[in-house]
C-alpha cells in the first residue's frame, strides 16, 4: 500500500494483507485534522448513521442507534487466543489462535466490498509519553472513527511517533451483518492483535478501550514490568494545596465514575478541599525514576453509561456531555432535538423517538426510552474537574490503591491491608452482591478480582503473581498503601448506613491521612480499621456509635466468606501464587484467635 503519511514497513505490509482479505471499495487514512473529522460527521448525518442534535443546546453533539441485538459487551463471545489454553486461564474463554484466525477471516472475507476502509492510527496515552502505546484500527464504520477520535489521540502525529517501529497493536473491525451468531471479539496477546466481527456497539468495536487498554495491555505489562488496571485515578487536594493521587477499582454498579468526579460536601468545599479527575476507568501504572508508582489514564474521553446520570448523581459527568459528545441508544426528544434517558430528570419527553427508533411518549409508555446500557462518548477536556495533570506524560504519583465492592453486611466501610501482599489478597477476593438489576438471584456474591475478571488478557493466577512481583521491586516506604471500601452496608431493614456520593470524600480523607502517617488504626483479622473519631462526621446526621456499626468485623460472617475464597482459588490450581494461599491461611488463623 502507498501513502505519504508513513513508510512503516510492518504497518504497510499488514494493511496490504487486510485489503486483500476485506476488499474495500474505498480507503481513507484518518489524519486527525479538524477538517477531516467535520467532513466525516457531515457524511454520517447525510447517510443517517448519526443525527445532529440541537447546536445551541448541545453544540457538536450527535445521536447514534445500534442494532437492537447489539447493545453491550458479549463476554461469552470474547476470546483470549493463546497457543496454550493454560495461559488464558480458567476465567477467560479460549480458542486456539490458528483455529480462531481461520474462523474470523472466513467471516470477514470480502466484508468491506461496497464499503470504506478507515485506517485509524491512535495513541493510548499522550503521544510520545514513555507510558503510551500505539495502535492501528481498521474499520468500516464512521461511528467507530468518530468515537475513537474522542476516546484516544488520533492522527498523523501518532504515525510520526511510531516511525519504523514494529511495536504497535493490530486491530481489525468488521461490522459485517451484525449477526449475533457470528459475533466475536478476539484478543491474540502473543501477536499484539485484536479482531472484532459482527458488532457495531462501542465496547466491542472501539478497540482502544477494553480490548487494547486492558486485555492486550495487561499482557504487555506482565512482560514489560508495568500494570494495566481497571481503575479510576483521582487527585485529592487538601486545604494546604497539596494533592495526593488515588487509583481505585470497582466492579460495575459501585459508583466508579461518581467517585472519579466527586464533588466534596459543602463543609469540605468551604475548607478548600477539591477532587480532580485524571481518569474514570483505566490506569496504566509503572515505576518512576524515584522508585514510586506513577499512573496515566491511557484514554482521552469518557465512555459512560447514560441512565442514572443526572445533576444530583454526577453533575460533572453530565456537564462533560454538553458539547462534542456522541450519544448511543438514548431517547431522542423531538420537541427540542436533544436527548433524554431514564434518571436524567422527572420530565420524560412526550414527543420522542426511543432507542429502537420507534415513536415514544414518556408520559404513557411502559417501555424505556433509552436502553439501560445506553452511552455517551464525551471528551475528557469537557469535565469541569479534569486534572491539570491529565496530559502529563510522566503520569501522577500514586499514594493509595483502593478496591471496593457492594456488600450489604460483610465488609466494613474502609480497612487498610497489612502490607502489599495482603493488599493483593484483598484485591483478589473482591466481589459484589448481585442487585435486582442483574439477572439471577439477588444477594449472590459475584467475584471480580481487582474488577479485572472480564478484562485480564492472560491467566489471572499469573496476573496476581505479577502484582506480587511488582511489590517486590518497591521500597515499602514508597509503595502505595492498599485499602478496601464498601459504601453499601445496610441495616436489618435494608437501609444504607452510609450516605455515599460526595460524603465518600470523608473516607478518602482518612485514607490519605493514613498514607501520611497522621492517624492511627486498630488491627483486626482482616486488616487495619479506622477509629470512629478519625473520620470527620461534621454535617452528617450520624454519631461515632453509628459509624462503629459500619466498621465492625463479624468473625462468623468472614469465616463463611473465606469458604467462597477457597472455591475461587481452587480454580487456579498450580497457577495460584503461594503468597496468596499464605495470606488466606493467615487471615483464617487470625479469625480463630
Amino acid at each position: 500500500m502507498e501513502t505519504n503519511l508513513t513508510s512503516n514497513k510492518s504497518l504497510l505490509a499488514w494493511l496490504d494483507e487486510k485489503i486483500e482479505l476485506l476488499k474495500p471499495s474505498n480507503i481513507v487514512w484518518i489524519d486527525g485534522s479538524a477538517e477531516q473529522i467535520a467532513a466525516l460527521k457531515a457524511e454520517a448525518v447525510e447517510t443517517g448513521e448519526m443525527i445532529k442534535l440541537n447546536d445551541e443546546l448541545l453544540p457538536d453533539c450527535y445521536l447514534h442507534r445500534t442494532a437492537e441485538n447489539d447493545v453491550a459487551r458479549v463476554e461469552d463471545r470474547t476470546l483470549i487466543c493463546t497457543k496454550n489454553e493454560k495461559d488464558a486461564g480458567p476465567t477467560n474463554h479460549w480458542m486456539d489462535p490458528e483455529k480462531c484466525y481461520k474462523m474470523l477471516y472466513d467471516i470477514a472475507a470480502g466484508s468491506y466490498e461496497g464499503r470504506t476502509m478507515y485506517i485509524i492510527p491512535y495513541s493510548m496515552g499522550p503521544v510520545g509519553s514513555p507510558f503510551s502505546k500505539i495502535g492501528i484500527e481498521i474499520t468500516d464504520s464512521i461511528y467507530v472513527v468518530l468515537n475513537m477520535n474522542i476516546m484516544t489521540r488520533v492522527g498523523k502525529a501518532v504515525l510520526d511517533c511510531l516511525g519504523d517501529s514494529d511495536d504497535w497493536v493490530r486491530g481489525m473491525h468488521c461490522k459485517c451483518n451484525v449477526d449475533p451468531e457470528n459475533r466475536w471479539i478476539c484478543q491474540f496477546p502473543e501477536d499484539n492483535t485484536i479482531i472484532s466481527v459482527n458488532s457495531a456497539y462501542g465496547g466491542n468495536v472501539l478497540l482502544g478501550k477494553k480490548c487494547f487498554a486492558l486485555r492486550i495491555a495487561s499482557y504487555l505489562g506482565k512482560n514489560e514490568g508495568w500494570q494495566a488496571e481497571h481503575m479510576l485515578i483521582l487527585g485529592l487536594e487538601k486545604p494546604n494545596g497539596e494533592t495526593k493521587y488515588i487509583c481505585a477499582a470497582f466492579p460495575s454498579a459501585c459508583g466508579k465514575t461518581n467517585l472519579a468526579m466527586l464533588i466534596p460536601p459543602e463543609g469540605y468545599q468551604k475548607k478548600g478541599y477539591k477532587v480532580w479527575c485524571v481518569g474514570d476507568d483505566i490506569s496504566w501504572i509503572r515505576k518512576g525514576p524515584d522508585g514510586r508508582l506513577y499512573a496515566i489514564n491511557p484514554e482521552n474521553g469518557f465512555f459512560g453509561v447514560a441512565p442514572g446520570t443526572n445533576e444530583k448523581s454526577n453533575p460533572n459527568a453530565l456537564k462533560s456531555t454538553m458539547k462534542g459528545t456522541i450519544f448511543t441508544n438514548v431517547c431522542h426528544n423531538l420537541d427540542n432535538n436533544t436527548v433524554w434517558w431514564e434518571g436524567l430528570d422527572k420530565n420524560p419527553p412526550t414527543n420522542a423517538i426511543d432507542w429502537k427508533g420507534n415513536p415514544w411518549n414518556g408520559a404513557e409508555s411502559d417501555e424505556k426510552g433509552a436502553h439501560p446500557n445506553s452511552r455517551f462518548t464525551a471528551p475528557a477536556v469537557n469535565c469541569p474537574c479534569i486534572s491539570s495533570e491529565f496530559e502529563n506524560p510522566q503520569g501522577v504519583p500514586i499514594s493509595a490503591i483502593v478496591f471496593g465492592g457492594r456488600r450489604a453486611k460483610l465488609t466494613p466501610l474502609v480497612y487498610q491491608s497489612k502490607d502489599w501482599n495482603h493488599g493483593v489478597f484483598v484485591g483478589s477476593i473482591m466481589g459484589s452482591e448481585t442487585t435486582a438489576a442483574a439477572t439471577g438471584a439477588v444477594g449472590v456474591v459475584r467475584r471480580d478480582p481487582m474488577a479485572m475478571l472480564p478484562f485480564c488478557g492472560y491467566n489471572m493466577g499469573d496476573y496476581w503473581k505479577h502484582w506480587i512481583e511488582i511489590g517486590e521491586t518497591l521500597d515499602p516506604e514508597k509503595a502505595p498503601k492498599i485499602f478496601n471500601v464498601n459504601w453499601f452496608r445496610k441495616d436489618d431493614e435494608g437501609n444504607f448506613l452510609w450516605p455515599g456520593f460526595g460524603d465518600n470524600l470523608r473516607v478518602l480523607d482518612w485514607i490519605i491521612d493514613r498514607c501520611d502517617g497522621k492517624v492511627d488504626a486498630q488491627e483486626t483479622a482482616i486488616g487495619y480499621l479506622p477509629y470512629a473519631k478519625d473520620i470527620n462526621l461534621e454535617g452528617l446526621d450520624m454519631t461515632e456509635a453509628d459509624l462503629d456499626k459500619i466498621l465492625d468485623v463479624d468473625k462468623n460472617a468472614w469465616e463463611e466468606e473465606l469458604k467462597g475464597v477457597d472455591e475461587l482459588y481452587a480454580k487456579f490450581g498450580d497457577t495460584l501464587p503461594e503468597e496468596l494461599a499464605k495470606e488466606l491461611a493467615e487471615v483464617k488463623a487470625d479469625l480463630e484467635k
